[in-house]
């Protein structure tokens, strides 16, 4: 392995050692800050917790423009069912596999744990030759982009901003969709249960996730539109009455599991098996490739687990068609960006607990007129049924700029270093790029990074190859900007 992509690597693990799920970055905000004081760098951290350091220019790069290198700090913390992971205690495991990196049955956190390490090591690095640099560390940017909202004027002096949030080396993104969060909330009548009621818990597994954003157009199955289908089967094969529903993680992470538990009469058993085996095997079908793991199953409960109440017959049939009535998955595609998607809608996170149902939906779109309608659309489904509905967590989409001298010499430089011409694209995901830009005038913007796979999901992976690559483009694009 080259030894400067062997070092950044080094730097990645020791971010891994440190929790910093979302809204628990005040240990990597430490540590960061003893890292800069170290070097000798100067610091400032605002009052969310954003850190900025920075580094001087090398002899002959006074005069360049300051760049802002930013990414930030925390990460979606997801694993597998089976895994012990405790995410606010143990570190995240690198394992090399091949060509790529991994972690052990949990997200990697290459989101966006790698922009702070290659920002780290190029400030270190003291062959390069590179302009003021401004490393800027945003804080709760996975629940919203709360860290880039709260920043204040002032904070940073740069007006050319490397965004290193990227998935797919040797493309340049230039816009991001806008994006807001729907909550749906709902009272449920509870009612008794008859003594001979038998309790039934529905699990539906080894579905693939992601990212709501990036992942969303490979059509993959949602637990929660899969777990509410699979109850609307079983009402054919009998009464049921639901006591809980637990399904997804996150609002910008594709549902990967699902829990119901119901009752139902005693004599339905084999009835409900039969459903359950039956539409397990249609939506392996309807599936096929895209998700080979899917397993529905269906199982006992203990009596001692029992509960004495639940929702009525047509009260749990209310819950399910509204599962069923709201929208999952690609809404439209871009009329401007071939293969890329305009607006959607994730069916995030379901739950009843005790009297409550409440439902996250998160929303994305490129254009604010269609982030309305998809919205509008959510909210009139939720009041048909009588539900509550909020809306917040809304940023704004970021709007190419395709006469960007940013781009213009990115795209320069990375001809020269690869002989090979770099692709320019929009993403169907928020960028802190949207906010930076709206709060700073005349900030000259772009997004790249390394190759990654499956970010969101235990499944994700970095392209070890691929960062060495963007580590050459990166030294490259700081030392044109010298003598100027």
């Amino acid at each position: 392995m080259e030894e400067k992509v062997k070092s950044i690597l080094d730097y990645f693990e020791q971010i891994n050692a440190i929790p910093r799920c979302s809204k628990n970055e005040e240990q990597i905000g430490q540590w960061l800050k003893q890292w800069a004081e170290t070097k000798q760098l100067a610091i400032k951290m605002d009052a969310a917790g954003n850190l900025l350091v920075k580094a001087p220019p090398t002899p002959g790069y006074e005069n360049a423009p300051v760049i802002v290198i930013q990414g930030h700090t925390d990460m979606v913390c997801e694993k597998t069912p089976d895994s012990k992971h405790d995410f606010s205690n143990d570190p995240i495991k690198n394992i090399i596999d091949g060509d790529w990196l991994r972690a052990d049955n949990t997200t990697l956190g290459a989101d966006n744990g790698i922009a702070i390490a290659l920002a780290m090591a190029v400030a270190n690095d003291e062959s390069i030759a590179h302009p003021p640099l401004e490393l800027l560390f945003t804080v709760d940017e996975e629940t919203g982009l709360n860290g880039a909202k709260e920043l204040e004027p002032g904070f940073i002096e740069g007006r050319v901003l490397l965004n290193v949030d990227s998935e797919t080396e040797g493309v340049f993104t230039v816009g991001c969709a806008g994006g807001r969060h729907t909550h749906i909330s709902r009272k449920l009548m509870l009612t008794d249960l008859a003594e001979k009621s038998q309790f039934f818990n529905l699990n539906i597994s080894g579905l693939n996730g992601g990212h709501s954003g990036i992942d969303i157009i490979k059509q993959r199955a949602s637990a929660n539109k899969i777990l509410a289908r699979t109850l609307h089967r079983l009402t054919i094969a009998g009464d049921i009455q639901l006591v809980s529903i637990k399904g997804g993680s996150a609002h910008n992470a594709i549902a990967r599991d699902a829990d119901a538990v119901f009752a139902s009469a005693s004599e339905n058993s084999g009835d409900l098996a039969r459903g359950v085996a039956e539409f397990e095997s249609t939506v392996q079908i309807d599936y096929g490739s895209i998700e080979p793991n899917l397993a529905i199953k269906l199982t006992a409960v203990e009596s001692a687990a029992r509960n004495t109440t639940a929702l009525s017959v047509a009260e749990t049939r209310n819950v399910i068609n509204l599962l069923l009535s709201l929208p999952h998955g690609v809404m439209g595609m871009s009329a401007v960006f071939t293969d890329l998607v305009e607006t959607s809608n994730n069916l995030a996170t379901v739950e009843i607990k005790d009297d409550t149902l409440k439902i996250l939906t998160s929303q994305r779109s490129l254009t604010g007129s269609r982030l309305d309608e998809i919205t509008n659309s959510i909210c009139a489904t939720a009041a048909i049924a009588n539900a509550d509905i909020r809306s917040d967590s809304e940023y704004p989409p970021w709007t190419p700029n395709m006469q960007s001298a940013l781009l213009e010499r990115c795209r320069k430089i990375y001809a020269q270093v690869f002989d090979q011409e770099a692709k320019v694209k929009s993403v169907h995901a928020g960028l802190e790029c949207a906010i930076i830009g709206n709060k700073y005038e005349g900030m000259d913007m772009i997004s790249f990074g390394p190759d990654l796979r499956d970010p969101h999901s235990p499944n994700e992976g970095l392209h070890i190859p691929s960062l060495g690559k963007v580590w050459q483009f990166m030294v490259a694009l700081l030392e044109s900007y010298g003598n100027k």
